[in-house]
């Protein structure tokens, strides 16, 4: 086992490892954006159908990553990393291979079973290695790591998509995560918990996916219309009911699988419920974009690549120094400024219609780029620093599962509110898009933004009542 001096002196290949996992992750993330038309057109299969393809991935990671977290508290970080890889590395081969859609379906849980495992220890990896006063700048390059990955990710599957077919995607990245799992087996150092291990409560566990699963059902049962309402209905009191069982059960085990005490801190709260909502506001674009750009503007997957870059272009840039800054001036006031930009970005996306320049589309989604990279890092400084250090791993955990249920229910209510104005405007029911009628897409995904600008808005007055009482407590402690 490594020393905390030989760690340190070997921080920034740890760093390097953990990083380019999270890379290979966003690369294949990003690049199956493009491709969502493309293989709705080429299965046959409805714009609802194929957001499976992403929510599927999201679903597992979403179920598991609190599991994987506390495990990686008991059993080692870097153990349940490397299976991670592993697992991944299995997922992608299967979507290679795959060639229906219910094989690429099951390729896609798989992989997010290694996502899940990966993403609910890299923060906690990186937080355990690096000192207090160097954690926001490695925070930050690893968002711009995020960053890079989404910003290879279009451009390259585009490319692909319009050369070879969709399945090369998934080939492309399998080289990039041997060699991440190469240098997590050989940099990893043991992180092995000493003493009496934390039994996993696999009570809590069950119930937590339980919960989850119903909760999302409901979501899209309610894509289906009217008729379904008195279902969902039933799914809400089971839902209640899992709730209260799932809040019970954590409350009385020794070794709950969310530690309830944490959110006693209102820092801690607040952060967690922020970065729910920057997420919750953002997914869409990602999603009803390629739609836009090839279904309405005409464009090939190529030029969609290319255009979808600029987001992750710009949060390369702004997000190292978004965490350096974080860590000289504080995060509250870069949080704030950061959901604001964001609002504004999205009432600009909001503007899009049948003929708008696609200079509109870069500002907005650049501008919404720069607004979550001023956001990112400082806010997840603050949620890792506000926890005792055996807490890093469930901690870090549970700001990858606050991001991506915001992704996946932002993803399934702005395809709701798209589906329902849609079909408003049609006369009948619609779950994709309506060739000939490209003004209908168009009215739906302008509300959609309009929606998610109030989401995000909402997170920006959290964040500025946050940053408000921080400088209260400050200046008492001063005067006192």
């Amino acid at each position: 086992m490594l020393s905390k001096e030989e760690i340190y002196q070997k921080r920034w290949l740890i760093f390097f490892g953990v990083v380019m996992t999270t890379f290979v992750n966003c690369v294949d993330a990003s690049s199956i954006n493009v491709a969502l038309p493309i293989m709705a057109d080429e299965m046959g299969i409805t714009m609802a159908g194929i957001e499976w393809v992403v929510t599927a991935n999201i679903l597992v990671i979403i179920c598991c990553i609190l599991i994987f977290g506390k495990l990686g508290d008991t059993v080692g970080k870097d153990k349940i990393f490397k299976g991670g890889i592993i697992c991944f590395l299995i997922g992608m081969l299967v979507c290679f291979l795959s060639r229906n859609y219910y094989l690429l379906l099951l390729g896609r849980v798989v992989e997010g079973f290694g996502s899940a495992a990966c993403m609910a220890n890299s923060q906690g990896i990186i937080v355990e290695v690096f000192p207090h006063n160097e954690r926001g700048k490695a925070l930050g390059l690893s968002g711009t790591m995020v960053a890079l990955g989404s910003m290879v990710g279009p451009s390259l599957g585009g490319f692909i998509v319009s050369s070879f077919n969709w399945q090369m995607i998934f080939a492309m990245n399998i080289p990039i995560t041997l060699i991440c799992l190469f240098l997590a087996m050989k940099y990893l150092p043991d992180m092995s918990v000493n003493g009496e291990r934390e039994k996993l409560d696999w009570h809590g566990a069950v119930l937590f996916m339980v919960l989850i699963v119903s909760i999302y059902g409901g979501v899209k049962l309610l894509q289906k219309g009217s008729t379904y309402f008195s279902y969902c209905a039933l799914i809400l009191a089971v839902v209640l009911v899992l709730g209260w069982l799932f809040w019970r059960a954590e409350k009385k085990t020794a070794t709950p699988l969310v530690d309830l005490e944490l959110f006693h801190n209102k820092l801690f709260a607040v952060s967690i419920f922020c970065a729910f909502l920057s997420f919750f506001s953002i997914s869409s674009h990602n999603f009803i974009q390629p739609f836009y750009l090839q279904k309405v503007l005409l464009l090939d997957a190529a030029q969609t690549g290319m255009l979808m870059m600029a987001y992750s272009i710009t949060m390369a840039v702004v997000a190292p120094f978004s965490g350096q800054l974080s860590d000289k001036i504080g995060s509250e006031i870069l949080c704030f400024i950061g959901l604001s930009i964001v609002t504004a970005a999205l009432l600009i996306l909001s503007t899009l219609g049948l003929n708008s320049s696609l200079g509109v589309f870069l500002v907005g989604s650049m501008m919404m780029s720069f607004g979550m990279a001023m956001f990112q890092s400082p806010n997840t400084s603050l949620i890792m620093s506000t926890v005792p250090p055996n807490k890093v791993g469930i901690t870090g955990s549970m700001n990858g599962l606050a991001r991506n249920l915001g992704n996946i229910f932002g993803i399934s209510v702005s395809t709701l509110v798209l589906y329902q104005l849609m079909s408003s405007q049609l006369g009948y029911t619609v779950f994709s898009f309506v060739e000939g009628r490209e003004e209908v897409f168009v009215f739906g995904m302008q509300w959609v933004y309009r929606t998610m600008a109030i989401i995000s808005a909402i997170g920006a007055i959290l964040t500025g009542l946050r940053w408000k009482n921080r400088g209260k407590k400050e200046d008492e402690l001063v005067r006192d």
